[in-house]
């Protein structure tokens, strides 16, 4: 009589973690898909250009100056930096900061009133990862965004300037600080939105908070009591403010374009860090 031993019974190889790659590519996948996103990008380009080129525009069709003043004005033009005013307007820097910041919440938002957010948690439970993910596609989609408006603004204002030999070249002292701090403030407005949105999960109220945060709160704050001008140093726009300046600070409270760029440097990473913690530590 032969026995048989039983053979050990078989086992299912666990499912690997996702990698943090494949993370980056599911949420870019994911926000590529949307057909508001190109839309959204684009209208926001079009808006900023338009702003800034139409600035550039005014000025070159009514520049009235005697001939024989011509050459002086023109000095004068350069030399208190209207050019490199006109090649990222206000006007520009809040459509841009808007949009932005409510791209970044929507991107949020959308799965939360959706529902997906319970499916993608279900099948990556590793909720910090794939926030963490999410704020860099976030990020890396709005920075290109930012350098692209900001770099062919300047290039288009100064074209436009220099029908009148007005416009100055990429070179010209300041005029990179201009371009990097208009293009820096997309992604840094697009991941304060994200924050707003994981931590209110609705998209009406995360847009609004991010207006007021973004673009009201900067306005109300004054210069003149030291509290309120140094709690202004600390925004965004405020930031970009003192980094496309010509000529001397009108402040009582002036600050240094060292503390602006540390602003612009800081708000990127403290606002991925709430996101992701808002996300984690609360109930779906």
């Amino acid at each position: 009589m032969t026995t048989t031993t039983p053979s050990p019974p078989l086992t299912s190889a666990a499912e690997p973690r996702a990698r943090f790659v494949d993370l980056v590519a599911a949420e870019w996948i994911k926000l590529r898909s949307l057909r508001s996103t190109p839309w959204a990008l684009l209208l926001t380009a079009l808006a900023v250009l338009a702003f800034n080129v139409g600035e550039a525009y005014d000025t070159y069709r009514y520049w009235s100056v005697e001939e024989a003043d011509e050459a002086g004005h023109r000095a004068r033009f350069i030399r208190d930096g209207i050019p490199l005013q006109e090649a990222f307007t206000p006007n520009a820097t809040m459509v841009l900061t808007l949009a932005a910041g409510a791209f970044g919440a929507l991107a949020i938002v959308g799965e939360y009133r959706s529902g997906l957010i319970r499916t993608t948690f279900t099948a990556v439970p590793a909720r910090r990862s794939l926030m963490a993910a999410k704020a860099l596609v976030v990020a890396a989609v709005t920075a290109v965004l930012g350098a692209f408006v900001a770099g062919t603004s300047f290039w288009l204002t100064q074209a436009i300037l220099s029908g009148k030999d007005a416009g100055v070249p990429i070179g010209h002292p300041g005029a990179w600080r201009v371009v990097v701090a208009s293009a820096l403030l997309a992604p840094v407005a697009a991941l304060a939105g994200l924050a707003l949105g994981a931590l209110l999960r609705h998209a009406g109220s995360a847009v609004v908070a991010a207006f007021v945060l973004l673009v009201v709160l900067p306005g109300v704050l004054s210069d003149e009591r030291h509290w309120s001008a140094v709690a202004g140093h600390t925004l965004p726009y405020r930031a970009w403010l003192r980094l496309v300046e010509t000529g001397t600070q009108q402040s009582p409270y002036p600050w240094t374009t060292g503390g602006a760029w540390l602003v612009l440097a800081l708000w990127p990473p403290l606002a991925a860090a709430v996101a992701v913690l808002a996300a984690d530590r609360r109930d779906l």
